[in-house]
């Protein structure tokens, strides 16, 4: 099995479409999606980008 990892940066009030396009377009498996979260100012969270992992053929 081959595995890629694809960088998505996103902001999430607004790329849902895009996250949405991007994943219905991969040609392999999605296995995982892992988030970025940083605390930003007065300790709120955001996610910066996605870590997608595909599994392929």
């Amino acid at each position: 099995m081959q595995y890629r990892v694809h960088r998505f940066d996103l902001k999430m009030t607004r790329d849902q479409t895009k996250l949405e396009q991007f994943l219905n377009d991969l040609p392999g498996e999605v296995i995982a999606i892992v988030p970025n979260v940083t605390v930003a100012f007065l300790w709120t969270h955001r996610v910066d980008f996605l870590l997608i992992v595909e599994r392929l053929g």
